[in-house]
């Protein structure tokens, strides 16, 4: 196996916190939550392919 790459793995624990910050949103009964949760999900996600793309471009994946 190869190493682990430790960014994307922050990527993914962060995109996963902030799915559970949804259902937890969701179960509070939040609107504001919600969406707050949602915009930094499309964020989180977005600099994780960003970074993904540019691993990959470099040979490093």
């Amino acid at each position: 196996m190869n190493q682990i790459k430790w960014p994307l793995l922050f990527f993914a624990f962060a995109a996963a916190s902030c799915m559970i910050g949804i259902g937890i949103a969701i179960g509070e009964r939040s609107v504001a939550g919600t969406f707050a949760c949602i915009i930094a999900l499309v964020f989180v996600m977005g600099f994780g392919f960003k970074k993904k793309k540019k691993m990959r471009e470099a040979g490093e994946l």
